[in-house]
């Protein structure tokens, strides 16, 4: 994973980090500046029109609402632009991150008698610490130490956060979603994988049909769409597509809308929410190591991956992304968001490579896509309460199709049996645990096995004085 040169000292490390016009802008100059602009202005545009259904969905997969999605997306994205170290990368919510936080606002959330007001504030609270933690090591220079993590890890990682997005979306897709809010309860309906499995066979009698077709049609609509042309917004259109249906023909079959769940989504994105300390104890200083290190270890890995990629799809020839001052810039984007209403974000793969290959070249693009996103959503805001809940559905399974990619798993097969089991073990854990259980156990496997066993195993070489032997 390459990066550009960092200063040695703290103090030049600052300095760089406080550069704002540094070498993510060399590709801006006074002859290109007209075109360079207006290939930044389209692909903001386009990144933007996808990724206001995108980030309702991560949110209200997390356990928040939609209108926090929107306002993390933007803000992420314009702090991250400002302080990171990539030139293209763009920043949002993202797939990885939906376990963890679903995680927190279920435990300390209404299922759990608390508010959801409470469980945002301790999320806010477990995030500064996180930022905090990022800012120090891009300051000690640790990004170079990324590359530690096995990469077999990282795709299984990848490949169990997509099995669990896939599964906790049943209960939207098959029309299952809230019975029991709608009811006017307080169950937490974001109750991870194995929760909306075990609902979702239980209630096989309640399967809406139309919410099936509905959701299905999205999934269709976005994956075809985008086989035609990068260029097409296709959630957008999907979303728009079937929630016309859904209001027309469909009217009347009981399909759930996200107003049946949220309520009316505010145009007032801006609200700060200051961070919430719970009760001390034990279990509490538990949950903030536990909470703290998934969003270190989500914001580092997929940050620095994300920005690895999106050289390498740029053809970037010139200054390669700096690995410490994404760090910083990660660190200040998970104090920063989640402060006004927002959440934890980080690096987007797709977004990042659908801003690539709509021409983006500069830090500008996202700047872009942050402004036309809030103009819009601001806009639209009254039409996307009307969204069925199928179609978020059927956006996050699409979503988590595009994680599972066969050619890394390919390679992980390839790279021998140990690498493509630690895969799979992980794979399997993540989903069937938790983020920490399963990523951490793979780790420590890993290390242990590679470095401990393979000493203990490692043939000894015996030398005979004679010669006959020698010779044998």
């Amino acid at each position: 994973m390459s990066k550009s040169a960092t200063p040695t000292t703290v103090a030049g490390r600052l300095r760089l980090f406080f550069t704002f016009f540094d070498s993510r802008w060399e590709d801006l100059s006074a002859h290109n500046w007209k075109s360079t602009v207006y290939r930044d202005f389209s692909a903001g545009l386009i990144v933007a029109l996808t990724a206001i259904p995108m980030a309702m969905g991560f949110a209200m997969a997390m356990g928040l609402r939609p209108e926090q999605g929107i306002i993390a997306g933007a803000l992420a994205c314009v702090v991250g632009r400002t302080f990171g170290g990539s030139k293209y990368q763009v920043y949002g919510p993202t797939a990885a991150f939906i376990p963890v936080i679903a995680g927190l606002m279920a435990h300390y959330g209404p299922q759990n008698g608390g508010t959801a007001a409470q469980a945002h504030g301790y999320l806010v609270m477990v995030s500064i610490i996180a930022g905090v933690i990022l800012m120090i090591m891009g300051l000690a220079g640790l990004g170079k130490y990324v590359n530690l993590v096995p990469n077999s890890i990282v795709v299984g990682f990848t490949v169990g956060i997509a099995v669990t997005i896939a599964f906790t979306n049943l209960e939207d897709i098959l029309g299952l979603e809230s019975f029991t809010d709608i009811l006017g309860t307080d169950e937490n309906t974001q109750g991870g994988m194995m929760h909306n499995i075990s609902m979702a066979m239980g209630n096989l009698n309640k399967i809406n049909l139309w919410s099936v077709i509905i959701g299905v049609l999205t999934f269709v609509l976005t994956k075809g769409l985008l086989r035609i042309s990068i260029f097409i917004p296709a959630p957008l259109l999907a979303i728009a597509v079937s929630t016309i249906l859904s209001a027309t023909a469909f009217a009347g079959k009981g399909i759930i809308l996200v107003k049946d769940i949220y309520g009316s989504i505010p145009n007032n994105f801006f609200v700060f929410t200051p961070p919430i300390m719970p009760p001390v104890s034990a279990a509490m200083v538990f949950d903030v190591a536990y909470f703290v290190f998934a969003i270190v270890f989500v914001s580092g890995v997929e940050s620095l991956l994300c920005s690895s990629m999106a050289d390498k799809m740029a053809n970037n020839t010139k200054t390669p992304f700096n690995a410490d001052k994404e760090f910083w810039g990660q660190g200040l984007v998970q104090i920063i968001t989640p402060l006004v209403n927002g959440f934890p974000c980080t690096g987007a793969l797709a977004r990042t490579a659908t801003s690539i290959k709509a021409g983006a070249r500069t830090p500008l693009a996202g700047y872009f896509k942050a402004a036309l996103k809030l103009t819009m959503a601001y806009f639209i805001a009254p039409y996307l309460e009307i969204i069925p809940m199928a179609c978020i559905g059927g956006i996050l399974v699409w979503v988590a199709s595009n994680m599972i990619k066969p050619a890394e798993i390919r390679e992980m097969k390839h790279k021998g049996k140990f690498e493509f089991s630690m895969m799979f073990y992980t794979a399997v854990m993540v989903p069937l645990t938790n983020f920490l259980t399963g990523v951490l156990s793979a780790l420590v496997i890993y290390f242990v096995v590679k470095f401990v066993f393979s000493k203990v195993r490692k043939p000894k070489v015996v030398y005979s004085t004679d010669k006959t032997e020698q010779e044998q």
